[in-house]
C-alpha cells in the first residue's frame, strides 16, 4: 500500500513539470539580454606624496605664536566692527529677503514701520532698530520704505557699511486696502 502511494505521488509530481516551454523561453530571453562583457576597472590615480616638514612652515598641530596673532589683530584694529556684545533683536535672525514691509504707524513725531517676518509674525520697528543677518541698523522710515545700514564682512577680515532699502511691495499695499 505504501509503495502505491509513493508511486502515485511521484507520478503526479512529475506530471506537474512536463510543460517547461515558458521557463525555457524566459531563460533564453535573459541570456539574450545579458551582456557578457564587463567594463574594465577605472584607472587608479597615482597618489602624490607630500613630505611635510615643520621647519619650512608652522605645523598645523601647533598653536600660533602670540606675536603673529597680535600682528593680525593690529592690522584689523583700524577696521569697522559690529558691536558683538549688543543683545540681538528679534528680526536679526531673518535675512532681509524674509522680511516684508506691511505699513507704517505714526505717533508724536515717531514713524514706526510694520515688518512681517517669514514666520508670519508682525514687528514694529523704528529708527535705531536692528534687522537682518548683517547687523542692519534702521536709519530712516518713510511711508513706502525702510532704509538701513548693514555691516557686511569683506575678504580682509574687516566690515564695510552698505545701505539697503526694504520697500513696501505691491502685494502689501493691496492687502492693506482690503
Amino acid at each position: 500500500m505504501m509503495k502505491r502511494i509513493a508511486l502515485v505521488l511521484t507520478v503526479s509530481l512529475a506530471s506537474c513539470f512536463n510543460d517547461t516551454r515558458d521557463l525555457k523561453a524566459h531563460i533564453t530571453s535573459v541570456q539574450a539580454n545579458t551582456t557578457t562583457h564587463i567594463a574594465p576597472m577605472p584607472a587608479v590615480t597615482v597618489f602624490d606624496h607630500f613630505d611635510y616638514s615643520a621647519q619650512m612652515s608652522r605645523s598645523p598641530f601647533d598653536v600660533p605664536k602670540p606675536e603673529v596673532m597680535q600682528e593680525k589683530i593690529q592690522q584689523r584694529s583700524g577696521c569697522l566692527n559690529p558691536d558683538l556684545s549688543r543683545k540681538k533683536q528679534p528680526l536679526e535672525k531673518f535675512s532681509l529677503s524674509d522680511l516684508v514691509m506691511r505699513g507704517t504707524l505714526g505717533e508724536l513725531g515717531v514713524t514706526w514701520a510694520l515688518v512681517e517676518a517669514s514666520d508670519k509674525s508682525l514687528h514694529r520697528v523704528a529708527v535705531g532698530s536692528y534687522v537682518g543677518l548683517y547687523h542692519g541698523r534702521i536709519t530712516a522710515v518713510s511711508q513706502d520704505k525702510v532704509t538701513l545700514l548693514e555691516l557686511v564682512p569683506d575678504d580682509t577680515g574687516c566690515w564695510v557699511e552698505r545701505e539697503t532699502v526694504v520697500a513696501m511691495t505691491e502685494t502689501s499695499v493691496k492687502e492693506q486696502e482690503r
